[in-house]
């Protein structure tokens, strides 16, 4: 089953007034044995669509600590197969949180784009957010996608420009991803005023809904933005967390649901 669930989920979210709380953490960090755990995890602690890190060798949009997260997935042996085959086994308890996978465009070409589409709609991924991937290139992979009801998530940022909004807009599907400020993950200071002027101006150019990740921090920050934006990304402070446990890895789906409970909890009182 593929295919739409972002599109539910975000709609049901809609209806009742809720906003997406949607975390990111790198598939085999620290091991590929504590990925699947930890997605369970943070569903059960109300995450509402999981951005699974495929990792890659040069993530040259991530901070320092998304990197090292990417460094111990490989050195831990997850490949992109595995990173699959882990989607796999969350599905075999889980048919209903979307998930997104998130990454460079390098390993899935090394894979070939038609059978790695192949791949996600038999492992039941829900969405592709290739970071390096603008609307206009990789032909071969959007139309695979599209084909097998795979949305292709784009991202914009505070330097987009209105004409750049126009085409995101017309190509993004499930949701757009916007950058709440310039450069890699996990830097710089959120600047909240700012996040909810861009957004109200992005919103004149895209129909689907706008989340927003980069320097999201705290259940503060997730409430503040998700009371402008569609739904909160939260990606570093998590991949911190697994860093800081890595020597007692059955700590990390506790670890992680205590930041997420906080922020479902403070993103729902603002509802």
């Amino acid at each position: 089953m593929s295919g739409n669930r972002i599109e539910q989920r975000m709609a049901a979210l809609k209806a009742t007034g809720r906003k997406a709380l949607i975390p990111y953490i790198v598939a085999g960090d620290p091991s590929p044995n504590v990925t699947v755990p930890a997605m369970h995890a943070m569903v059960e602690a109300g995450a509402d669509i999981i951005e699974l890190g495929m990792p890659f060798s040069d993530p040259f949009a991530d901070g320092p600590v998304n990197q090292r997260g990417a460094e111990r997935a490989i050195a831990g042996g997850m490949t992109l197969r595995g990173v699959l085959d882990a989607v796999s086994e969350f599905r075999q308890n889980d048919q209903q949180t979307p998930i997104v996978l998130m990454g460079y465009l390098n390993p899935v070409i090394a894979m070939g784009e038609v059978a790695f589409c192949d791949a996600c709609q038999a492992s039941g991924v829900d969405g592709l957010l290739i970071v390096d991937m603008p609307p206009e290139e990789e032909d071969s992979l959007v139309r695979a996608a599209k084909i097998r009801n795979l949305d292709l998530i784009y991202l914009a940022a505070p330097t987009t420009t209105d004409a750049r909004l126009a085409t995101i807009g017309q190509s993004t599907s499930g949701y757009l991803y916007y950058v709440s400020l310039k450069g890699i993950t996990g830097s710089s200071k959120l600047d909240t005023a700012n996040v909810k002027e861009r957004i109200e101006h992005i919103r004149q150019h895209v129909s689907v809904p706008i989340c927003v990740g980069f320097g999201i921090r705290t259940a503060e920050d997730a409430a503040v933005i998700s009371s402008t934006a569609d739904g909160s990304i939260v990606g570093t402070v998590l991949v911190s967390q697994i860093e800081a446990l890595v020597n007692d890895t059955a700590k990390i789906p506790e670890a992680l649901q205590s930041i997420i409970k906080p922020m479902r909890v403070a993103m729902d009182a603002i509802a």
